[in-house]
């Protein structure tokens, strides 16, 4: 944080002679509500120390550690003597009074915005720590910070620092907050793009590497040629031949390779007619793999497209879940995704498979969305009777159309109960009794 800027927050917080609460909103950073109900928030992260206002963060955890305790009984409702700049560097104090009925108490509540200083630092009167954000020993700093030390000076900068205006403070301190959340969210959907890429890159090559379905159907056609062949032509197979030549049934010449430890005819053949079987095995399976990974690539190249277009911290979240660790790990099913919108479980099918199990495992309570009128992914909603909130239906309905086309514009998403729904052939279904969104991509 630049020393021009905290000198301009500074006097504009001079107005304030009240604080009417103080806590920690997350592990860095600190909320000071003052008496005209304006809240200021304090990120004391090392090398990316600001203060900023934001009037929709929510405190979603307590801290109870000893800072926060003191930081709790020292400040809550103190009146504010004044507040100034430590030794004309990045520091700022809060000199404050907390009065009872038996005492008055003095505190001091010193911010340090000093690289890898940064710290909250609690002191009484006379400069003894009472509590801070960070303790540090002997063994790592010239400068110790612990409770019952007397606190000495952060040593003062060797340059003189440039003024910079701010023309209006409280538009300032919005900003500070969406620059620092838009780099941050640049920075995850850049991390999270390249894991999903690896991930793409891993099943493109796994898809590439699967054998030729028509290079297997042209191995069928001559294995059993060969097969037959073999068996029509009995009289010229001579012991220990290695290869023979036999004329079709277009009368063109074909080579047939005997196969090694097949002493008789019907050996021979029966390595042909096997190999074909096999090969029409294989065929059989690999539509199936194929079609499988044609999925995932699909949903994963859908997957990079919702994360390239997500404009807030709280959706990217929504997308990357963090995951339970648990005694007993239950490895993911790979076939479709799992999200969590507003505590409510949903998940995306990746392909047909995904759309299949989906389909198999859902309740009959749980809604149940698809694309109206035209292919989609399956999502099921999991629910235990209650009434789902509207917002969770559209941002599910969104999540149906993001993994199903790439195409912007309005489409229309049907939602029912799965009981409703009846499967007809694989992901194939009949229902009744729905209802229709538009959703907006």
């Amino acid at each position: 944080m630049k020393f021009s800027h905290l000198k301009h927050i500074c006097t504009h917080i001079q107005k304030f002679k009240n604080i009417y609460s103080i806590y920690r909103s997350s592990d860095n950073t600190l909320a000071i509500t003052f008496d005209s109900n304006e809240t200021l928030y304090f990120n004391m992260q090392r090398g990316n120390s600001y203060i900023f206002k934001n009037n929709h963060i929510q405190r979603n955890k307590v801290y109870q550690a000893p800072f926060d305790v003191v930081l709790h009984k020292r400040f809550n409702r103190s009146q504010i003597e004044s507040i100034q700049l430590h030794n004309n560097d990045k520091i700022l104090r809060f000199y404050t009074t907390q009065k009872s009925s038996y005492k008055s108490e003095k505190t001091i509540l010193q911010f340090e915005f000093t690289g890898k200083y940064t710290n909250i630092i609690i002191l009484d009167e006379d400069e003894n720590i009472l509590e801070a954000l960070r303790h540090i020993d002997a063994d790592v700093s010239t400068r110790v910070v612990k409770v019952g030390v007397k606190l000495t000076d952060v040593p003062p900068p060797t340059f003189t620092p440039k003024e910079y205006v701010i023309e209006n403070i409280e538009e300032y301190l919005y900003e500070a907050d969406r620059v620092e959340k838009n780099a941050k969210l640049t920075s995850q959907k850049k991390q999270k793009i390249s894991l999903l890429n690896k991930k793409l890159l891993k099943l493109e090559k796994k898809y590439n590497a699967l054998e030729n379905i028509e290079e297997l159907e042209i191995q069928i056609e001559n294995d059993q040629l060969f097969g037959n062949l073999l068996l029509a032509n009995i009289h010229k197979i001579k012991p220990f031949m290695k290869e023979v030549k036999l004329d079709d049934y277009e009368g063109k010449e074909q080579l047939i390779i005997i196969p090694d430890k097949a002493d008789t005819i019907s050996k021979i053949s029966n390595y042909y007619f096997k190999s074909a079987k096999k090969a029409k095995q294989k065929i059989k399976h690999l539509h199936i793999e194929k079609e499988n990974l044609e999925g995932k690539i699909t949903h994963l190249k859908h997957f990079i497209q919702i994360v390239e277009e997500v404009d807030e911290l709280s959706k990217l979240s929504m997308l990357f879940p963090a995951k339970k660790v648990n005694k007993k790990v239950l490895r993911e099913n790979e076939s479709y995704e799992t999200f969590f919108i507003e505590g409510y479980k949903v998940q995306v099918g990746k392909n047909e498979k995904g759309n299949i199990l989906l389909l198999e495992s859902a309740k009959a309570r749980d809604i149940w969305l698809h694309m109206k009128d035209r292919p989609s992914t399956h999502v099921i909603i999991s629910t235990d009777k209650q009434s789902i909130p509207q917002s969770v239906i559209y941002s599910s309905a969104k999540l149906c159309v993001d993994f199903s086309l790439f195409e912007k514009g309005n489409y229309l998403v049907d939602y029912t109960p799965r009981r409703e729904v009846k499967i007809q052939h694989g992901a194939n279904v009949l229902y009744n009794k729905y209802k229709t969104i538009t959703v907006t991509k």
